[in-house]
């Protein structure tokens, strides 16, 4: 979801490169790790380890990846890779063999040009005292430092990194999102233009991991990734996006998104997806010993119906919104999100977690899962401070503003883009989390915002607990409109977002035990220079109710 003036305004390939390959026809003279290294998908015995060789050779070349338990790597165990063209040099080898619960330092050696050590660590195997993760979502680079990924590579302890999304954004060139800024200026997209082809695609993912903070943060802890909209172009579904045009020389969709997704897979420390499944079916899952199990869950290219607009689908009568005829299209069943075929390997993961005991039952989505209506500020502030505050507010915000008043006071919802623009898929989803007894968390990116929500199904029963992160770079409503109390807005209009804050830049650090689930919300202090501090700007807690549900969040 871009979130900018214009948009207030108008309301793969195959195979891991593990083996080896063709030998070096010579020596390599020269060779660099310009995108650092990586390693992702952890289970209790195997991970998958990536980096990206930059060297003048244009022939397939074959090193290996070295891997021990301690910093030095002595005695570490040798695995053969190859980098390939065809693979745009990136390298990846899903190790397995390992022990649960274990740091891993790893590093790969080309002809004697060694790459930067990385550290990884495996998942818990029995019993588990805690996990930590790192939670994070949307950096877009030329907004701002990626402040945030510095913090989070500091961190003493941190298990996982889980990026929710928005790892990279497909826009480009003057005026385009991020650009308008002075960072901006700073910090241009390469390719200077939106990225269409593999070739951009590529080139935008090496922008992006060129970045040391963000090298750093891959280098601390595995990653546990699932894409959002920006890795291909913005608000995909699964026919289409609203940032792509053919009539404006983009071409098709489904090629595009296919150079997309082979360059996502060739540059996220990702596992290859399995034989039978296509490159879509990103939906997998993590289980961390008898503690917690984590469900990516893909809500963007395999399932979901075109989102409805409400300049589109809400019709005007006698000058006033029409909210009936609107909600009979929001409501149709047949509008899907996650689909039946996803509905129900979740279902299946929920309860087989359930089944084998595990506390928690995480959910890793993009998208933000909570009831948000639009915030009634004319209800909520009265007449005469609403009028003064639209008056006091730039001339372009002050129509925007007030229309979003009004879909409030119709209990209409915020964001059409998010579970809210699906609320018959989002029963469907909390009633398998209700039938099988889950202790559910819902984690969600997206929205350049935090929030903490208590979320409900249709009938009142508090399902889940909701951790939203705000974005790393990306701009948050509250940065773009300024002088309206949005966050408070939000909070006293809807009954499930106990707390929320659209400026704030930075990720969650999520802690849970079996007595309860921490989430601190880490905010950095600046992203316009590196020069910054991190705190928690807020934590809440919630616990696991005995049969299933959560309890109510509690401020720390």
């Amino acid at each position: 979801m871009a979130i900018n003036r214009r948009g207030l305004l108008a309301m793969l390939g195959a195979g891991a490169g593990v083996a080896a390959g063709p030998a070096n026809a010579t020596k390599l003279a020269s060779a660099t790790w310009n995108h650092g290294v990586a390693s992702g998908d952890p289970l209790q015995d195997r991970v998958v380890f990536w980096t990206r060789i930059t060297s003048p050779n244009s022939l397939p070349m074959t090193g290996k990846l070295l891997i021990g338990t301690t910093p030095d790597l002595k005695g570490a165990r040798t695995v053969a890779v190859t980098a390939t063209p065809e693979r745009d040099w990136t390298v990846k080898a899903d190790v397995d063999g390992l022990k649960p619960a274990t740091d891993y330092y790893y590093r790969f050696d080309f002809d004697g040009h060694l790459s930067p050590v990385g550290r990884a660590r495996t998942l818990p195997a029995g019993p588990t005292k805690d996990v930590v993760l790192a939670v994070a979502s949307c950096s877009l680079y030329p907004n701002g430092y990626f402040n945030a990924y510095g913090a989070i590579a500091r961190l003493e302890r941190v298990d996982a990194v889980v990026h929710l999304g928005d790892y990279i954004y497909e826009y480009g060139g003057p005026g385009s999102y991020g650009q308008e800024t002075d960072q901006g200026v700073q910090r241009p997209h390469d390719p200077p233009h939106e990225i269409v082809s593999l070739a951009d695609y590529r080139r935008r993912h090496a922008q992006y991991k060129s970045d040391p903070q963000l090298q750093a943060a891959h280098a601390r802890a595995p990653w546990i990734v699932v894409w959002d909209d920006h890795e291909v172009c913005n608000d995909t579904w699964k026919g289409g996006a609203e940032n792509h045009d053919p009539d404006k020389g983009e071409g098709d969709f489904a090629t595009r998104k296919a150079a997309a997704l082979k360059a996502y897979y060739e540059w996220m420390p990702i596992r290859e997806p399995e034989s039978g499944r296509t490159l879509e079916m990103i939906n997998r899952s993590f289980h961390f010993g008898d503690l917690a199990s984590l469900m990516m869950v893909e809500t963007r290219l395999t399932a979901r119906s075109q989102q409805l607009s409400y300049a589109r689908d809400l019709p005007m009568v006698d000058g006033k919104p029409d909210a009936a005829a609107f909600k009979a299209k929001w409501l149709d069943p047949e509008r899907r999100l996650v689909g039946p075929d996803q509905l129900a390997w979740l279902a299946g993961e929920l309860k087989g977690s359930v089944d084998a005991g595990r506390t928690w039952q995480v959910l890793g989505n993009q998208i933000v899962m909570g009831r948000v209506a639009s915030p009634d500020f004319r209800a909520q502030m009265g007449e005469a401070k609403f009028g003064e505050m639209v008056a006091g507010l730039p001339e372009e915000y002050r129509k925007p503003v007030a229309q979003l008043s009004a879909l409030g006071a119709f209990g209409l919802p915020y964001n059409l883009d998010a579970w809210d623009g699906y609320p018959v898929d989002r029963e469907r989803v909390l009633g398998a989390c209700k039938a099988a007894g889950a202790h559910p968390l819902v984690l969600a990116g997206d929205s350049h915002a935090y929030w903490a929500n208590e979320v409900h199904d249709a009938g009142g029963a508090l399902i889940a607990a909701e951790f939203g992160t705000t974005g790393v770079t990306s701009p948050g409503a509250g940065d773009v409109i300024q002088g309206v109390p949005l966050s408070q807005g939000f909070e006293d209009r809807n009954a499930e977002v106990v707390f929320t804050d659209h400026s704030a830049k930075g990720y969650i650090l999520l802690t849970l035990t079996k007595a309860e689930a921490k989430a601190e919300f880490m905010a950095v202090s600046t992203i316009l220079s590196e020069d910054y501090t991190v705190a928690a700007m807020r934590t809440f807690t919630v616990t696991p109710v005995a049969g299933g549900g959560v309890s109510g969040l509690k401020a720390v």
